[in-house]
């Protein structure tokens, strides 16, 4: 015979197991997570001891989902991968407090360079060389503010001019030069 349940009894059951399948539906997901990060992880090793970090010139960097961190700075290169870019780059100190104005022919390394200047800089916003014609929308600057314009060139180099800082490059290497002179500008190189 069966025992006879009243309504109460019934719907309290029905809620816990609704409580129950929903603790274990969350413990799977949170479990699938951590396995899916733990064999990335595994997957990335290539015999190094912890390939997801780089210690360079006792700065240390972190590789995460493509690209390099140094703190809340964000590169696509390493330090390793990226030549120096030589003398007469000015550190950090000539950015602080400042606004820097950037024009860029690539946007992968114009926002690379907004992106990590803008920790540094007062702001950072887009603007044009007095000497090049361009659009009404952003403002006209001279060498005599911070600007970093990048562009488009068979040689490749990155130099200052007063405060104007020229990174020429073929296409494909911009966004490593861009990063060459954000190492110098924070002295990791």
């Amino acid at each position: 015979m069966k025992k006879l349940v009243s309504k109460e009894e019934k719907e309290r059951a029905r809620k816990r197991n609704q409580v129950v399948v929903g603790i274990i539906l969350v413990f799977l997901m949170v479990a699938s997570t951590l396995g899916y990060a733990i064999q990335g992880n595994l997957g990335n090793n290539q015999g190094s001891q912890n390939p997801g970090e780089l210690n360079y010139n006792g700065f240390k960097f972190t590789y995460v989902n493509g690209f390099w961190t140094l703190g809340n700075f964000v590169f696509r290169n390493s330090p390793e991968d990226v030549q120096d870019v030589g003398l007469g780059i000015k550190d950090a100190q000539n950015y602080r407090g400042k606004p820097a104005y950037i024009q860029s022919e690539n946007e992968e390394a114009g926002i690379e360079a907004s992106l990590n200047m803008g920790q540094i800089a007062s702001r950072v916003q887009e603007a044009c060389i007095e000497s090049v014609g361009c659009s009404s929308d952003f403002p006209v600057k001279t060498c005599n503010d911070n600007f970093i314009i990048i562009k488009e060139s068979e040689i490749e180099r990155v130099s200052q001019v007063d405060n104007c800082v020229y990174i020429e490059g073929k296409k494909e290497n911009l966004v490593m030069l861009t990063d060459g002179f954000l190492f110098k500008v924070l002295g990791v190189k």
